[in-house]
């Protein structure tokens, strides 16, 4: 049976032990998913562990594999014009099929004030975290880190990703005896990484079935109403931009969908138990290579880079809940506000941070933009354990599939067999 079945298997049963615990209310079996989810926890920190080493290295590696360093602001340049592509997509996709979606919501003064309500109350930590986020100078000041250990322990990737690609690019420019010797202690750190990836996805179908079973039983009953409304709307979108990512890798990329989909599974397996797309970079790395063959600059450069910043499940998202939030408060959206989400929503999701609940978070300057509460953000937050799982796998989606439209059209180094 390979990883992707096994590990399929084990979302799919931690899901119903987690409900049948849930709905049983035997306190010895209450009791279960507090003792699995640490497994689940340390898992996903071994996942972490790894993530540093192979992509500082992998980076490094990708720079000077390619026959001229100077194709890294092609391959850069190219990757930005398609994230925007990508994320301009999500965001209109969202804003043209959402008011259609939210317009069949129905919702009574009695249950709006009641959510509302809980809205105020939920939302105090998330308007403090939203508090932090900084301005587009302070984040383009931030890319350069003071200290890119420092850097690595935050695990604060788009700097570490800078200062690691301005290392690759150094080395390329020194004695060919002397960036020999770094390469081959890159090449073999690299290798070892992906050792350590191996033993760790071995044990991936364990820590995902001990993760999903206490994320099952902490849902249980409360997403009811419109709430369950609203989290079915997020899901049933985000599977629909993830079948438009692989009619794109198909069409465009030219990848075989079977392979393509074989590829991403882990990964997706990953995103739906971790809720973090950081974490899901191993196994990415792992379906690119392994199956889907693409080239060393693409796996190497972009993926890390890709897993770090694009966030396409977001712009899915915020969208929805920006029209969700305008439905539970009454307020009317206009069509010059929808561009407005849309353009808003395509900035911030580069500002996401690579934790669970993190769009919620960069949700609030969105949310201002069209004159609704932050408050909002407090109902979203306590309810985002099902849009989160299926947002970040439409990240992963989409980063595979954006990986394999740069490898098509990237011939000049594309010179392994795909």
């Amino acid at each position: 049976m390979s990883l992707t079945t096994r590990v399929l298997i084990a979302l799919v049963a931690g899901l119903g032990v987690g409900v049948a615990i849930s709905s049983s209310g035997n306190p010895a079996l209450q009791a279960i998913p507090g003792y699995l989810e640490p497994l689940g926890t340390m898992w996903v920190n071994a996942l972490r562990m790894i993530v540093v080493p192979l992509v500082v290295t992998a980076i490094v590696i990708g720079v000077n594999s390619l026959p001229d360093p100077r194709s890294i602001g092609r391959i850069g340049g190219r990757a930005l014009l398609l994230a925007l592509v990508i994320l301009a997509s999500a965001a209109t996709f969202a804003v043209v099929v959402g008011p259609i979606a939210m317009s069949f919501l129905k919702i009574d003064a009695s249950a709006a004030a009641a959510l509302r309500s809980s809205a105020i109350a939920s939302s105090g930590a998330a308007v403090q975290n939203a508090q932090k986020i900084v301005g587009f100078g302070q984040w383009l000041v931030d890319l350069v880190p003071t200290n890119p250990v420092k850097a690595a322990a935050d695990s604060a990737m788009l700097p570490l990703i800078v200062f690691t690609l301005l290392f690759g690019l150094a080395i390329t420019r020194i004695a060919a005896d002397d960036r020999a010797v770094l390469m081959r202690v890159m090449q073999g750190v690299f290798e070892a990484s992906l050792t350590l990836v191996h033993w760790v996805l071995l044990a991936a179908p364990i820590g995902v079935f001990a993760l999903t079973i206490p994320l099952a039983q902490r849902l249980g009953l409360a997403a009811a109403g419109a709430v369950a409304y609203y989290v079915l709307v997020v899901s049933v979108m985000c599977i629909a931009f993830m079948a438009l990512m692989y009619l794109a890798a198909w069409l465009i990329g030219k990848q075989n969908p079977r392979a393509f989909a074989r590829a991403c599974a882990p990964a997706q397996a990953v995103a739906f138990s971790a809720r973090s797309a950081l974490v899901t970079l191993p196994a990415m790395l792992e379906g690119a290579d392994d199956i889907l063959h693409l080239p060393l600059p693409i796996r190497s450069f972009f993926l890390p880079l890709a897993a770090a910043t694009f966030k396409a499940g977001s712009a899915v998202m915020i969208p929805i809940g920006v029209l969700f939030m305008a439905r539970l408060y009454g307020v009317d959206v206009s069509a010059q506000q929808l561009v407005t989400i849309a353009l808003m929503t395509v900035v911030t999701t580069f500002s996401v941070p690579g934790v669970p609940g993190g769009t919620i978070i960069v949700m609030v300057p969105v949310l201002l933009a069209v004159d609704l509460p932050v408050a909002a953000v407090g109902l979203l937050l306590g309810v985002d354990t099902i849009p989160d799982m299926f947002r970040t796998g439409t990240h992963v989606t989409a980063d595979m599939a954006a990986a394999t439209i740069l490898a098509r059209f990237e011939p000049a180094i594309g010179g392994e067999e795909r």
